[in-house]
């Protein structure tokens, strides 16, 4: 397998089952609105993506792998506008990030180098309100065993989930994104 942007593609239909007007992507578009004017299917030839129901990559954000996705957009619940996507890249080598009980790198702090379906269990964190990503690319869920509204976290410090437009949110698992997604 090889990385790079011009291995992923994803193509966006307005209507189910990959009818309407489409649009091709092959990296980042962080404003879709003058692409589609609604989004019922897609489909994932290659890589992974996350898009996003707010330009700019924020508001709700679903992981999109290799697949069909028919009927993805109401599956979901999601609302009919894909007003952003963002593609992710392969990342080939170790995971490691630090997560903290607290906003601004406050409290407890983990490092993960692996999946985790339960900081609650695993490290009797109630909370996980920052994280410096130092390697990998990770999907963080706002509950336990990779359920809930999910974040896509590329390599970075997050001092304050809040600035990513999820308000309020806290998230108790965490996920690698790995060779086994694309």
């Amino acid at each position: 397998m090889s990385s790079g942007n011009s291995m992923s593609r994803i193509t966006f239909y307005e209507d189910k089952n990959f009818q309407g007007r489409s649009y091709e992507c092959s990296s980042d578009c962080a404003d879709m609105s003058s692409y589609l004017s609604r989004c019922h299917s897609c489909r994932v030839e290659r890589g992974c993506f996350m898009v996003y129901d707010r330009s700019n990559f924020m508001g709700n954000q679903y992981f999109m792998k290799k697949g069909e996705y028919s009927d993805y957009m109401s599956m979901m619940g999601m609302s009919d506008c894909i007003k952003s996507v963002r593609m992710i890249p392969m990342h080939r080598g170790n995971y490691r990030m630090n997560i903290y009980e607290k906003e601004n790198f406050g409290g407890q702090m983990h490092e993960l180098m692996d999946d985790c379906e339960n900081v609650m269990d695993r490290y009797r964190m109630s909370n996980c309100m920052s994280c410096n990503v130092m390697d990998g690319h990770w999907l963080m869920y706002e509950q336990p065993m990779y359920r809930g509204k999910m974040m896509y976290m590329r390599p970075g410090e997050y001092r304050n989930f809040m600035n990513q437009g999820m308000n309020g949110m806290r998230f108790m698992s965490m996920r690698r994104i790995n060779d086994s997604y694309y």
